[in-house]
């Protein structure tokens, strides 16, 4: 049988990797030499792909929080899985840079996407392997359900990955469409936990 480990530790590592994650991309923001409103606007698509990238990773840290929060135990496999999660996170400031420097073009705008995909995959995999750990009839696996948003926002990607060689703002409206959805902390884990207080 596989040994039981509590969450605490695996919490504070992820909280500290996407607080430097959030930390590299504001890095990569410079600021123009001119003094005027006006030096600002070759910006623009960085800037944009900076803030689009910390929702995304605000969204995250903040579904990541509420499943740890109904998390009790964790095994060795809970562990990778939480790293594989990391991992895509941590590409997210190069394809922000990449995709903000050459204005949203369609090869880094499409790479963006995989990121993204693989980052949702790679969440919707640390939750089973949690539910696992837990039991299906776990308080998660009870709030989670059928996970349609989870299931859709993959989809979604996959979508807007080949449609950034036909139009990159159709893509891009993709992405902030998924972002827009997630943006509203998921509720069912607060749904599920107030009614197990009752």
């Amino acid at each position: 049988m596989a040994a039981v480990l509590d969450t605490g530790r695996l919490e504070a590592f992820s909280d500290g990797v996407l607080a430097i994650i959030i930390t590299i991309m504001v890095l990569e923001l410079r600021p123009p030499h001119a003094t005027t409103l006006v030096a600002l606007r070759p910006l623009i698509p960085v800037l944009a792909s900076y803030i689009l990238s910390f929702v995304y990773i605000g969204i995250y840290w903040n579904n990541h929080h509420h499943m740890l929060h109904v998390t009790s135990r964790i095994d060795g496999g809970v562990l990778w899985a939480n790293l594989h999660l990391l991992f895509w996170l941590s590409l997210v400031p190069f394809v922000t840079a990449w995709m903000g420097e050459n204005h949203f073009a369609s090869a880094p705008t499409a790479t963006y996407g995989v990121v993204l995909l693989m980052a949702a995959f790679a969440y919707l995999i640390l939750q089973r392997r949690i539910i696992r750990v837990q039991g299906d009839d776990s308080l998660l696996a009870r709030a989670v359900g059928g996970d349609l948003k989870g299931r859709i926002s993959p989809l979604l990607y996959i979508t807007a990955i080949p449609l950034a060689f036909v139009s990159r703002w159709i893509a891009g409206a993709l992405y902030v469409t998924v972002a827009l959805w997630w943006l509203v902390p998921d509720r069912r884990i607060e749904r599920a936990l107030a009614e197990q207080r009752s």
